[in-house]
């Protein structure tokens, strides 16, 4: 039960978060004087409505989204002759543009404030824990390991991973290392970074070895035994490649909290950093959506979905019933707050129907008159969305069929938090 709860929370906030969408437009539309005749949730029939003042609000039937009739917004619309004043077209350019990038903006606002709530009640979660590069770190002492057995193969001897009475201590644990200690050099060697430090190791003999640390602010300087043991290439991230005899230590890198935890006052920094952050990953993943199609086809017809593809509302709504009925409530609110910046983000492509489509037009409007002007030719005037006409509708098939595609792989073979 906790489940479908969760799915219908998660729903009904997405369509509460396009809805608020379209207020944005509409009340920047109004306090400028605009004139909005419409304002429904969902599309389809019309299921009621009620008229205050100029404009309808109401409900359609299906609640895929909503709209606002704003009064000429394209060329292609008859504006009757006593509206034409207050048409959208004959406003200062600054003032569409607030229009236009209203409801993107309500999306930021929203995702900033769920994020805000996230930070003060469960947490965040850390960006840089989830693009951490273990040897790209500093050279921060993580764990320092109980033991180092010498000739150990990760490989062979899994039973052996636990210390036993009789292993000899492992060599950082003897030199007095801790955690949170900063090596800065061994053998003589400078290093910088994790990666520096296990290089430097693995080619220093088994033996005696000078290496020097910072503790709270001050330098020590201690000696380690370094012992022989069986490791993986260094480059081999999954462990599972050739082994060769190295020197080893016993330590592993300081890795960052997965959830920061803030305060009524720290979480308004903590939420608008991680706001950057979803926006620059919500970038990446965009870049990266047509190499994941061919993955969404293998996972319809039965392959392993990769947790990394795109998902449509239906399975972000499922993810969201998931992460309430496991009692995560972070993942509920960073994946909302997600989607939200992903709408925004969607909706300021220069690509027509969207948003960013109309801005782009407009600012391209203008700077043809601009151009027009100062080389003394007659301004161009608007542009003819006649001949964008095909264009606009290869976008939202193109789109469409995307929608299309993620639904189903949603619903053949879902990504699942368990």
């Amino acid at each position: 039960m906790s489940f479908w709860i969760g799915v219908l929370i998660f729903a009904v906030g997405i369509l509460v978060s396009v809805c608020l969408h379209e207020a944005g437009h509409l009340l920047t539309a109004k306090r400028f004087g605009m004139k909005a005749t419409q304002y429904f949730a969902g599309f389809g029939p019309t299921v009621f409505s009620w008229r205050r003042g100029e404009t309808e609000y109401g409900l359609k039937a299906i609640p895929a989204g909503g709209f606002v009739k704003i009064v000429g917004m394209t060329p292609l619309e008859e504006v009757a002759p006593e509206d034409q004043d207050r048409a959208f077209w004959r406003y200062p350019l600054w003032q569409r543009t607030v229009v236009l990038v209203a409801g993107s903006a309500t999306h930021f606002l929203l995702a900033l404030g769920i994020f805000y709530a996230a930070a003060v009640t469960t947490g965040l979660p850390n960006p840089a824990a989830q693009s951490f590069q273990p040897l790209e770190a500093k050279p921060v002492v993580g764990v320092v390991s109980d033991c180092v057995v010498p000739g150990f193969d990760l490989t062979k001897d899994k039973a052996l991973r636990a210390c036993r009475p009789g292993d000899p201590v492992a060599p950082a644990r003897a030199a007095g290392l801790r955690h949170g200690d900063l090596v800065t050099s061994i053998g003589g060697k400078h290093v910088s970074t994790y990666g520096d430090l296990v290089t430097a190791i693995r080619g220093t003999p088994p033996g005696p070895v000078q290496l020097t640390y910072r503790r709270d602010g001050v330098t020590h300087t201690t000696t380690a035994d370094l012992v022989p043991t069986q490791r993986p290439a260094l480059d081999d991230t999954k462990m599972t490649g050739p082994l060769e005899t190295v020197s080893a230590i016993g330590i592993s890198v300081r890795y960052p909290k997965r959830i920061l935890q803030y305060g009524p006052v720290t979480a308004i920094e903590g939420s608008v950093s991680f706001l950057g952050s979803t926006v620059e990953q919500t970038f990446k993943a965009v870049a990266a959506f047509p190499s994941k199609i061919p993955k969404l086809f293998d996972a319809i017809g039965g392959g392993q979905r990769d947790q990394e593809t795109p998902i449509s509302v239906v399975g972000a709504s499922r993810i969201g019933g998931e992460a309430v009925e496991l009692g995560a409530p972070i993942i509920f609110l960073a994946l909302l707050g997600g989607l939200n910046v992903f709408i925004g983000v969607f909706n300021l492509f220069p690509l027509l129907p969207l948003d960013g489509g109309h801005v782009a037009i407009a600012w391209y409007e203008r700077a043809r008159s601009w151009v027009a002007a100062r080389r003394g030719r007659p301004d161009p005037g608007r542009v003819d969305y006649n001949k964008l006409l095909p264009a606009t509708y290869l976008v939202i098939m193109l789109f469409g069929g995307l929608t299309l595609l993620t639904l189903a792989a949603d619903i053949v073979n879902p990504i699942t938090l368990q």
